[in-house]
């Protein structure tokens, strides 16, 4: 059995508007000015207390409780409201079908975000029952530590050398070079193709239609489902 685990923002969804609009709020809340824009997205990945800390001065760090607290009642106000809806990125449905329509994958989620976060994408796109484990900030370390990873290879007995890492941010690949599995970059999301590749991704994708061709070669699988029962 093989485990595909896909980051969450920058590589399934595009939620950098809310994101640095969360950010600014955290700042605000406290009486200082928001982060750049380069800044903000620097940080996507990272758990939200510690992505707090990484942006402000280290005077400021007190402030973090305050200033996460700020970003998390933000988002459920938001949401209620409607307001916070972060689309999937092109093909990124498609891809999911494939992997999911295949008996040999499980599905999993590693990401920065709340659990409550994750729930709202999933039933935002209709994605519910797709991910057979899902590891968030509320259970595990910050990326880039290897928790997240090893907490799913555990849910699902998956084996290290067949089980992918996919994100668009170093601390993904960090994450995954420590947890001892192959990580995968996105080039559609928040990090340089260059950090990807300094923090050891195994390949970076342009386009989500190449996604499950490259698991494919990785891993060593032949095609869908429906090609399998031809060969």
């Amino acid at each position: 059995m093989y485990l595909v685990i896909f980051d969450c923002d920058g590589t399934l969804v595009d939620s950098q508007e809310t994101i640095l609009h969360g950010l600014a709020v955290g700042f605000e809340a406290v009486g200082l000015a928001p982060p750049s824009r380069e800044a903000g997205l620097s940080i996507v990945g990272l758990s939200l207390e510690v992505a707090f800390r990484q942006l402000a001065e280290p005077g400021h760090h007190h402030l973090v409780p305050a200033m996460a607290e700020a970003y998390r009642q933000s988002k459920v106000a938001r949401r209620l409201a409607g307001l916070d809806h972060d689309p999937l990125y092109p093909g990124a449905r498609e891809a999911l079908d494939t992997l999911s329509a295949r008996d040999d994958v499980l599905l999993g989620i590693a990401t920065g975000k709340a659990l409550r976060g994750v729930r709202h994408m999933q039933q935002s796109h209709g994605l519910e029952g797709r991910f057979v484990t899902i590891q968030t900030a509320d259970t595990a370390p910050s990326k880039p530590h290897p928790g997240m990873i090893l907490q799913a290879m555990a849910e699902t007995g998956a084996e290290p050398a067949r089980t992918v890492m996919i994100g668009d941010t170093g601390f993904d690949m960090e994450m995954a070079r420590a947890a001892g599995v192959a990580g995968l970059g996105v080039g559609w999301g928040y990090h340089p193709r260059a950090r990807l590749a300094a923090a050891g991704a195994a390949r970076i994708l342009d386009r989500f239609d190449e996604l499950v061709p490259a698991l494919g070669e990785m891993l060593g699988w032949a095609g869908t489902a429906e090609q399998r029962e031809l060969a």
